[in-house]
């Protein structure tokens, strides 16, 4: 890796994983659809984890079903377009990306959906100066990700579907019906090249959801991701993921005691299923989502905390702040939720006394 990547904050699935991409593409001899950098078989092998033959080990990207992604790696390797939803912090941006990292070698073919979105973002723009100096042309055009997709043959991702303005969705009608993509101005059309597709993703738990047209959604087969399943995957995942985040800021800290990860995980269970793990209780569910993925921030947050304000190691004060920020959106009805659970929940715990206090501090 060159020193100037070295530098970068965050990089791209394909340049931070392109030892494990390179060493999938030499030991996979199976078929590769048209266009693609590697088979199905490793593609799914990329983003679950594995032990190659030649003894390299594959890290693991996503934590769940193996059947719901090779349902989509299938969905891609056919001329249907890939939906993934799921509530938010489920992992469809982070699946979304490594797919397109593995099959076409550049994740960065991205449309992030907004409110405020034209259709020249899913379709093509002008050079204006070109424009006015020598009129339509080639050179004026300036494509979208999804017409360079098409040119390429290569996967393009459009993020938070539903967050687009109904009208410039159905934009993508004619694009995933009929492979092409019509520039009147110029007379011509764009044709999709082998390899070509789009994996979208939606939520519809946020406010400002447009929902999809049925034309739109017979275009994409659609994989629902779930939240983690148990206690114990979650936890997994927010360890890896803390991990990994840790090393690429310096955070000068240690690495976060499981048992830490495990209290703030519970916490966030069983206020998003309105009940503790044992079932025993129930418990009023607060506005926010409390995803994995807010999980993995707060850990982040609070061994930020403990590297620069006390002596790295992430301890419940460290963990209070975030947790508070995370649940409590609401300042009236999350916060009487937070203070009911602390009371009804964790101060019960014989363990949890510090997090009761660290937390109770800031109510």
């Amino acid at each position: 890796m060159s020193q100037e990547k070295e530098q970068l904050l965050r990089l791209h699935a394909e340049d931070a994983f392109a030892k494990e991409l390179e060493a999938l593409s030499k030991v996979d001899d199976r078929h590769r659809p048209p266009g693609w950098n590697l088979s199905p078989w490793a593609v799914v092998t990329y983003l679950l984890g594995g032990k190659l033959d030649n003894g390299l080990e594959i890290e693991p990207k996503y934590f769940g079903n193996r059947r719901l992604i090779e349902v989509a790696v299938a969905t891609l390797a056919t001329d249907r377009a890939l939906l993934l939803i799921g509530i938010p912090g489920t992992g469809k941006t982070w699946v979304a990306e490594h797919l397109a990292a593995a099959i076409s070698g550049d994740s960065t073919l991205l449309v992030q959906g907004t409110a405020g979105m034209s259709e020249d973002s899913m379709r093509y723009g002008w050079n204006y100066a070109k424009l006015l100096s020598e009129g339509p042309s080639p050179d004026a055009l300036t494509p979208s990700p999804i017409m360079t997709a098409m040119n390429n043959g290569q996967i393009a991702r459009v993020e938070e579907l539903t967050r687009i303005p109904s009208d410039v969705q159905d934009t993508l009608i004619t694009l995933l019906s009929e492979k092409s993509l019509p520039v009147p101005e110029l007379g011509t059309e764009v044709q999709a090249k082998k390899g070509f597709n789009v994996i979208a993703t939606a939520n519809d738990r946020d406010k400002g959801v447009n929902d999809l047209s049925s034309a739109l959604r017979r275009r994409f087969n659609t994989v629902v991701l779930p939240l983690p399943a148990s206690l114990e995957e979650e936890v997994n995942i927010v360890k890896t993921r803390v991990d990994k985040i840790g090393r690429s800021l310096e955070l000068p800290a240690d690495a976060p005691p499981v048992k830490e990860i495990k209290r703030l995980v519970t916490i966030f269970r069983e206020l998003r299923q309105g009940k503790t793990e044992d079932g025993r209780t129930k418990v009023k569910s607060p506005s926010s989502t409390l995803s994995t993925a807010e999980a993995i921030s707060v850990i982040n947050s609070g061994q930020a905390l403990a590297a620069h304000f006390g002596d790295g190691s992430l301890r419940a004060h460290d963990l209070a702040a975030g947790i508070t920020g995370a649940i409590v959106k609401d300042p009236v009805q999350d916060r009487n939720i937070w203070n009911e659970y602390l009371e009804t929940v964790v101060k019960e715990r014989k363990d949890w006394k510090d997090l009761y206090r660290a937390c109770k501090e800031l109510i």
